[in-house]
Formats: C-alpha cells, sequence, structure tokens
C-alpha cells in the first residue's frame, strides 16, 4: 500500500498538460452545435411542428402523436447528421444522478436488410424499470413498470453518439420518481400565481418565468493519487487526513492563477458544455486549494437545473482525460473550505422586467416591494421545509463549518433595503441614502455600485436583482430546494392576491390594500431578517429568541416534509400528493442511512488494514532501534524518544481497535431497527459518533508515523494540483 502511494505521488508529479483544440476562436461559432434547438429545427421540421413545440413549451399545450411523428423524424435526422446511431430517455430519478437506456435507431427489415426508425411513440414515452430505482414504497419490487414523457420545454441534444432527450420519470399509477416532474408543476404554478399578481400593476404582463444562475464547485485530485485512496473511491471524500501545514490561511488560491493542467480541464470541459448550449461564462480558483468554481448565465428554472445536472456528468467524464478525478462532494476534506452550489433565483415578466429588481428608488416601486416583501413572508413561513430541501450526509459538514452558511435559514438584504422596508412598514418616506458613497480613484473609470453589500455567511441572501441559495451542496440536484422555492413563493402570491383582492371588494384603494398587506407581512417575518455574521456563536443565541430552527441534524431537518404545514403546501398546490411527500421522506432517510453505514464501513476497513498495520511497523522499526541501541550498551536516555513513540503509537492504536469495534456493535444495532427514522437517528447520534474519535486517533499516528510507512497520500500532497 505504502509503494502504491510513492508510485502514485511519481506519476501525478510527471503529469503534463494535455493539448486541447477549440473547434473555432470564436464561441459563438459552435455554441448549441450538438442541441436540437431553434437552429436546427427550423432546417428539420416544418413550421407547424415547430409552433407546436413552442406551444407544449410556453402554454403547456400537448403534441398528438400525428405531430410527434413528425417531429421525430426530423430530430432522428438531426441527430445522425451528427453521428448519433441510438437515442435514450435522460431522466433523473430520485437518486440525485440521472439514468438513461439507450436504443437505437437500427431495425431489421429482414435477414439482410435494415432501416433506421425512431417513431412519435419512442419520441414521446418510453418504459424503464420502475423497481430498481428509489420509489419511498411507491413501486414494489414486483411492481415494476413505469414511463418516462418527454419534456419538450427542454431541447434534446447529442453527446457521443446518442440522442438524449429530457424526460419526466412517473409510475404506473401517475405518482412522480424524479425530481423534473414536481419541479416542472412548481414552476407552472408560480407563473400562474406571479402573473395573476402582475396584472395588478401591468395587464400586459401575461406570463411570469423564474430564472437561476448556478454556480458549480468543485475539487480536483490526480487520477492515480484518488485511486490510492479507497476512502475517496467508495465515500467521495477523505475519512482520514491530518491538515497539511499549508492550507488557505495565506488566501493566496483564491481567484489565483490557474494551474496549466488545470485550464487544460477547464478549456476542454467548458468547449463540450458549450457545444451543449450550456452558457458557461465563469471559471476561477475558489478559497481552498484544489479548489475551482464554474458558472454559467442564467436560464430558466427548468433548463438550468438540466444543464446542471448534465454538467456534473460532463465534468467526471472530461475529467479521465485529463488524468484528474472530480470531487463534488460537500466536504472532501476536513479543515479547508468545503464546495457549495449557490443558486440565483429571480423572476423575470414576459414584458422583460425582472421582479425583483428594486431601481433607483426601491421603496416608490410598488411592484418590486410585492415581490421582495412576498420571498421574505414566504420564506418565513416555510424556512424548516427549506433547510429539509438541502439537508443530506454530505451537506451537513459544510453547513456552519466557517466556510458555508450555518443551518439556521435567515435571510439577508443589506444595509439600505433594511431601511426601506423599515420606513415602508412605518408609512414614512426616510429610506435613507439611495446607495454607498460613490468609489472614485484617479485614473479609474466611476465604479458603479450595487444597491446591497454580499454577506457570504447567509444562506438566503438578496445580490442586487435576485436572492442567493447559498446553501445547497455542490453535489445536490437543485430541482430539490428549488421545487421547495417556487412552491411556497407561488402559494405566498396566491394568498396575497386573495387578501388584497378581500380588501379591495370591501372598498379600500388598489394601492392601499397592497400596501396594507405587504406591511403586515413585514411585521410578521422581519424575524428571518439578519444582517450580522452567520458564523458567529452569537448569532445562534440570537436566533433562538426570535423563535428561529437550527437544524444540525439531516433527521431533525427532513422532519419538515412529514409536517401538515409542508404537506399542505405541496398537495393543495398540486405539485406532490402526500403519498409522493411520505415517499421523498421515505428516500431521503433511507438515503442518510446508507451514506453513514458506507462511509462506517470504509472507515473500519482503513482503520484496520491500512492505518493500524502501518503504525504497528513502525512500532517494530522502533523497536528493533531501540533493542539495538540497549544491546549496544547504550543508556535508556539514548532511546527514550523511541519508548516514548511506541507508547505514544500504543495509545492511538487502541483508541481505533476499542472504536471501530464499538462503532461496528452499534451498526449492527442500527441495523436491526424497524423504522427508517430509528435507524436513521441512531446512524447520526450512535454510529457517526465515532468518525471523530477514529480520525484523531489516525491523524495523530499520521503525525509521527515515518512518512515512508503511512500508506495513504496526505493533505499536502493531494491539495495542491500540479
Amino acid at each position: 500500500m505504502t509503494l502504491m502511494r510513492f508510485k502514485a505521488l511519481e506519476i501525478a508529479q510527471n503529469r503534463q498538460p494535455v493539448k486541447v483544440e477549440t473547434p473555432s476562436p470564436k464561441i459563438s461559432d459552435y455554441y448549441g452545435s450538438n442541441v436540437f434547438g431553434e437552429s436546427a429545427m427550423r432546417q428539420h421540421l416544418s413550421k407547424e411542428a415547430i409552433a407546436a413545440i413552442s406551444d407544449a413549451k410556453d402554454k403547456g399545450t400537448k403534441i398528438d402523436r400525428k405531430m410527434a411523428d413528425i417531429i421525430a423524424a426530423g430530430m432522428k435526422q438531426w441527430a445522425m447528421s451528427k453521428g448519433a446511431t441510438h437515442y435514450s430517455h435522460w431522466f433523473q430519478p430520485l437518486t440525485g444522478a440521472t439514468a438513461e437506456k439507450h436504443d437505437a435507431f437500427f431495425e431489421p427489415i429482414d435477414a439482410t436488410s435494415a432501416m433506421e426508425r425512431f417513431s412519435g411513440n419512442a419520441l414521446v414515452q418510453q418504459e424503464p424499470d420502475a423497481s430498481s430505482f428509489p420509489s419511498g414504497g411507491l413501486r414494489n419490487t414486483f411492481e415494476a413498470r413505469g414511463y418516462t414523457a418527454w419534456d419538450p420545454s427542454s431541447p434534446a441534444f447529442v453527446i457521443g453518439k446518442t440522442l438524449s432527450i429530457p424526460t419526466i420519470f412517473v409510475s404506473y399509477t401517475g405518482e412522480a420518481l424524479d425530481y423534473k416532474a414536481p419541479l416542472l408543476k412548481s414552476l407552472h404554478f408560480m407563473d400562474t400565481s406571479a402573473t395573476e399578481v402582475c396584472k395588478l400593476f401591468d395587464t400586459n404582463i401575461n406570463k411570469v418565468t423564474a430564472s437561476l444562475g448556478i454556480e458549480q464547485e468543485y475539487f480536483l485530485v490526480d487520477e492515480a493519487l484518488y485511486n490510492a485512496r479507497h476512502d475517496m473511491i467508495l465515500t467521495g471524500r477523505t475519512l482520514v487526513g491530518y491538515s497539511s501545514a499549508k492550507g488557505q490561511q495565506l488566501e493566496d488560491h483564491y481567484f489565483g492563477s490557474i494551474p496549466d493542467r488545470v485550464m487544460a480541464y477547464m478549456i476542454d470541459f467548458e468547449t463540450e458544455a458549450l457545444k451543449l448550449g450550456i452558457p458557461l461564462q465563469t471559471r476561477h480558483n475558489e478559497v481552498a486549494p484544489g479548489q475551482f468554481e464554474c458558472a454559467p448565465m442564467f436560464e430558466e428554472v427548468n433548463l438550468a437545473v438540466d444543464h446542471n445536472q448534465l454538467l456534473m456528468d460532463l465534468m467526471e467524464k472530461v475529467a479521465r482525460r485529463h488524468h484528474f478525478k472530480v470531487l463534488m462532494h460537500e466536504k472532501p476534506f476536513d479543515g479547508i473550505n468545503g464546495s457549495g452550489k449557490h443558486n440565483n433565483w429571480s423572476l423575470i415578466t414576459n414584458t422583460g422586467v425582472n421582479l425583483l429588481s428594486p431601481s433607483s428608488t426601491p421603496i416608490d416601486n410598488q411592484l418590486f416591494l410585492t415581490f421582495f416583501i412576498n420571498v421574505i413572508k414566504a420564506v418565513d413561513d416555510h424556512a424548516d421545509l427549506l433547510r429539509a430541501s438541502i439537508a443530506s450526509a454530505s451537506n451537513q459538514h459544510r453547513l456552519g463549518a466557517n466556510e458555508a452558511p450555518p443551518s439556521i435559514i435567515s435571510i439577508f438584504i443589506g444595509s439600505q433595503l433594511t431601511k426601506v422596508l423599515e420606513s415602508f412598514e412605518k408609512s414614512t418616506t426616510d429610506a435613507g441614502d439611495s446607495a454607498a458613497a460613490a468609489i472614485n480613484v484617479n485614473k479609474i473609470p466611476e465604479i458603479l455600485l450595487d444597491n446591497t453589500d454580499r454577506n457570504r455567511t447567509s444562506p438566503f441572501a438578496f445580490t442586487g436583482n435576485k436572492f442567493e441559495f447559498r446553501a445547497v451542496g455542490s453535489q445536490q440536484n437543485s430541482a430539490s430546494p428549488m421545487i421547495v422555492l417556487n412552491t411556497i413563493m407561488a402559494d405566498r402570491l396566491t394568498k396575497f392576491k386573495a387578501e388584497v383582492d378581500d380588501l379591495i371588494a370591501k372598498g379600500n384603494d388598489k394601492a392601499e390594500a397592497i400596501n396594507a398587506v405587504l406591511r403586515r407581512y413585514i411585521t410578521e417575518s422581519k424575524r428571518i431578517l439578519f444582517e450580522g455574521n452567520g458564523y458567529g456563536d452569537e448569532w445562534v443565541v440570537e436566533a433562538e429568541k426570535r423563535g428561529l430552527s437550527n437544524l444540525k441534524d439531516v433527521p431533525d431537518a427532513l422532519k419538515a416534509y412529514k409536517s401538515e404545514k409542508s404537506k399542505a403546501v405541496f398537495a393543495n398546490n398540486n405539485i406532490m400528493n402526500e403519498r409522493e411527500i411520505d415517499a421523498r421522506y421515505e428516500i431521503l432517510l433511507e438515503n442518510f442511512i446508507k451514506k453513514i453505514q458506507i462511509e462506517s464501513r470504509v472507515l473500519g476497513d482503513i482503520a484496520n488494514t491500512s492505518i493500524i498495520p502501518a503504525a504497528i511497523s513502525f512500532q517494530h522499526k522502533l523497536t528493533e532501534s531501540a533493542s539495538a541501541m540497549k544491546d549496544f550498551g547504550l543508556s535508556e536516555d539514548n532511546y527514550q524518544v523511541a519508548i516514548d513513540a511506541i507508547k505514544e503509537a500504543s495509545e492511538y492504536i487502541n483508541t481505533i481497535k476499542t472504536s471501530v469495534y464499538k462503532m461496528v456493535e452499534e451498526r449492527k444495532t442500527a441495523n436491526a431497527m424497524d423504522s427508517h427514522e430509528d435507524c436513521a437517528r441512531a446512524y447520526s447520534n450512535n454510529v457517526k459518533a465515532y468518525f471523530d474519535i477514529i480520525r484523531e486517533a489516525s491523524d495523530k499516528l499520521e503525525r509521527i508515523v515515518e512518512d515512508t510507512l503511512w500508506p495513504l497520500p496526505k493533505y499536502r500532497e493531494l491539495l495542491f494540483v500540479k
């Protein structure tokens, strides 16, 4: 094992950047070239077929099977021109990853001839096995039938030699078995409810689109070093490992010069992503060594989620060409920053208005205040549900760890907008200064200031013309928090409109009716607003005084899905029924259990087969040295250091051995429990409790065991990418 470590180091140190060529110096020449978008449709479809797709996308009109045949023929023709030989329904089951089953266009005519065929029926639906995906009890093992159904609002694309068609995934009985189906329902709900509110201000508004930009953080490690650590292979993170003497404390990695190998990788995956219509625009080094970020331009939420899921898969595949491994885990390394997926969300009307853009005088912008205050009220009403939407075993390591927002859901809006709300609530006109003082430096163009600062410690922050949900995990499907956010916001807007209409019906002026409801919302929900340091212990105390939840533990956080309030907001608005909600709760609990179970087993294996043997070899070497010095006639003072090291190592070995045994016994007890809730609680409180004990003893051994005997690549070797 030690030889494997040093061989991996030698390989990693000798890597050279892979030569990468882009199709053209201009991105616009190849952007979207592998997407069946408007340009491709104009070449391969009739005007009627294009109109049918547009109506399905914009109005929700169903495409009939006859038209589906015409669309399928054109789509096949285009895909084959791109080298595709197969097609697949590409969907997002409740595993959190994507899934696909490839079928060939090829169809035999007789024993000696064949043709390529792709029917409208094959485009519109397929039947994957529904029993082998997580269903939370919606499907039994013997109930295998499930359907994937085409989503025309997300364009098909060719990747490799396969035409991939984005689809929803539902059971034979109609329940959603994926993330996309409820997401589409929540977006439709958002559109209708927001449009109704907008018509109070402008009757020309007939559609509201939820917009999303997903910043993706990730780590890169050399493939050889990754393969020498089976904790990373099996869990996505390091379960043991002593911190490197140099980590992120000098703050020199953030926005620093990008290493040549990494730059080549970035250019390569960006090129592939751009061909697939993923509008990547930003790349940079992140805070931790070995950590990086990419970010696209804003897109409609459904498309943004599809693109992010596709991007993560693409990044993994392209990394192999560069002998890298991408780590999407929220906390792959202890002691340095973890990774998130910042979801930047806003609402845009068909008339081009960003409903979350405050303008230069936000206190006079009633349309902005209406949507801004409704967001605050919605988050306050359903903070626990929003917290549940980002709860996972891996994200738990990151939240509140002095690099990510805490488990307490709060909203940052900035000093200017805080003054605006205070003035609005009190019906005064003093909203403070419209912006901070100008920043002027000779020879430097004038800097245009935003209306808010940025608060990196806030889980849900207003950042000028959008809200940034910063607590989302880096490997998570963003559909989960977006389903919740769009549903609770749309539900709040529906109630807001009803309250305003009621006041108008009683003879109140429309503007005053709107303001009266908004002022009450501010009063009821301002406890959720926090402008300070979310990392500080004083915020925990303050949040408790305000009655805000601090749900650090995943099983506790997930309980929000079971509350009557949460079930009502989903079921009453036809997003998910009670069976679907219960199923998701069971799946999330089971996923938590399995991940901790796997980590526990891997940690035990590493401890018993790598850490302890290395420590014993170290003791043996010291014992032989001390014995030789004693035989040589030297006094005990000359080999006391060796004796002390042997004793110290023995203490750590015993701690590890004892703790692994206890951890295994706790795991057996947890596995015997019938209830997922009880099992999850046991894994969280009892099994996981030994992780830090074993790790601490192992990391102390790493500090004293001779470097040539240590079997696992160390942090100093993993983190600093050449």
